[in-house]
């Protein structure tokens, strides 16, 4: 298959959408956990989490142009400053999906979709006590995006809560031990196997590769 621009324009609405979203390969899928003004607690999954950097320790997502369509999580970031995003077992991927349903405001997406809210270390967003990677996060900024009328919003760590077993000696968390589940498009969830890991690259220490 070739597609060129004109072409993905002319693709029907619904099969360019999970084209698009299928071409960047398999993502993280995480729950972002906020509470409104009303101390609704509220869940929505989420495929675009991306590290900014590590000192500070910075991750960023995307929020879909807010518009007419209320924006739940974006608001309650707003509001309250903190949020949280919490890691997809494959346990609960059933559950994590539907979150992504339109609720009213005022209905808890934790109750609806059969997940518990838990707050720890006097956070006051919600974390998702079934998750086993639980990142608590200060909210610092929102760039839009011109293009397309979304958003990246950034936020600081504050609070990181996973099993010990899980990060080696280096510091690398292993997630296929943590059981998580990774995404591709908007609703194809994969397991994650590890299958190597290699060495810091330095100039040096490159092999000679030959072409097949």
């Amino acid at each position: 298959m070739h597609l060129t621009k004109e072409d993905i324009k002319e693709l029907e609405k619904r099969k360019r959408l999970n084209i698009i979203n299928s071409i960047t390969g398999i993502k993280p899928a995480n729950l972002i956990g906020t509470v409104s003004e009303d101390n609704v607690s509220n869940l929505a999954i989420f495929s675009s989490i991306v590290h900014l950097g590590s000192n500070p320790a910075l991750l960023g997502f995307i929020v879909r142009p807010t518009g007419e369509v209320p924006r739940n999580t974006y608001e309650n970031i707003l509001a309250n400053g903190c949020y949280t995003i919490n890691h997809v077992n494959e346990s609960f991927i059933k559950n994590a999906h539907y979150t992504s349903a339109k609720f009213d405001k005022d209905i808890s997406e934790f109750d609806r979709c059969g997940l518990t809210d838990e707050y720890l270390y006097d956070f006051k967003a919600p974390f998702v006590k079934e998750s086993s990677v639980k990142i608590g996060m200060k909210y610092c900024e929102s760039i839009p995006i011109e293009r397309n009328g979304t958003i990246l919003v950034i936020g600081e760590v504050e609070h990181l809560i996973l099993p010990d077993e899980t990060v080696n000696k280096k510091g690398y968390i292993d997630l296929e031990k943590a059981q998580v589940a990774g995404i591709s498009g908007l609703n194809s969830y994969y397991s994650l196997e590890k299958i190597t890991s290699f060495p810091y690259v330095r100039l040096e220490e490159v092999p000679e590769f030959k072409n097949n």
